[in-house]
């Protein structure tokens, strides 16, 4: 076994055991510890593929933003988990018989299975594009190869991929600012424009007197 095998061995393990700790951790915080150590992981196999670049964006976006943004909502917001896992019992037969399914249509493909002579290359390089590229000594490099493959093979999902996330954006927007009732909100034009006269009385107390109510 040479060192490449094994190192995908252990990232591919690594892999499929933090995926289950997400799904099977009861606490939310190691489900994202968890999920961070996938993250990780599939990192590692990318640079096992050659594909450098998405190892070190897997990395820097997911691990350090997208991940961390989850511990922090997790932690920070007062979530009655207690309350959320009621009734979770009522679909364990549905989730078993979904499970069921799910494994032996994975056992009838694997062993419907079958390799070509060009496997090696299609595994390596799933897209035309990528094959070009490779067959080319004077080719673009990891990161133009990328864009290439983005940009003519992939334009359609990239674009459709956008449009899907400015709908989200715009939806998470118009939640935020949508009425909620009962809550008291800052009305900077009436602050700024206040006189005098409606916030300061004057009031003239007689000597030893006091104020009465």
């Amino acid at each position: 076994m040479t060192f490449a095998s094994l190192a995908f061995y252990v990232f591919a393990g690594a892999t499929i055991g933090a995926g289950l700790g997400v799904i099977l951790a009861r606490n939310p915080v190691h489900s994202v510890l968890f999920l961070i150590t996938a993250f990780i992981s599939v990192a590692g196999l990318f640079v096992l593929m050659g594909a450098e670049y998405l190892a070190m964006l897997l990395v820097v976006v997911y691990v350090g933003a997208v991940a961390v943004l989850f511990l922090f909502v997790v932690m920070m917001l007062d979530v009655d988990f207690e309350e959320l896992k009621k009734g979770f019992a009522d679909y364990i037969p549905l989730a078993v018989i979904l499970g069921v399914v799910l494994i032996v249509e994975i056992g009838f493909t694997v062993a419907a299975w079958r390799f070509t002579d060009s496997a090696e290359l299609a595994r390596q390089h799933p897209s035309p594009t990528a094959g070009q590229v490779v067959t080319d000594p004077t080719g673009p490099n990891n990161v133009e190869s990328l864009g290439l493959i983005l940009y003519t093979d992939y334009i359609h999902f990239f674009q459709i991929a956008g449009m899907i996330l400015l709908v989200a954006m715009i939806g998470a927007i118009l939640l935020t600012f949508r009425e909620r009732v009962g809550i008291r909100k800052q009305d900077v034009t009436s602050q700024v424009g206040r006189k005098r006269a409606e916030g300061v009385e004057v009031v003239s107390v007689p000597t030893g007197k006091g104020i009465q109510g």
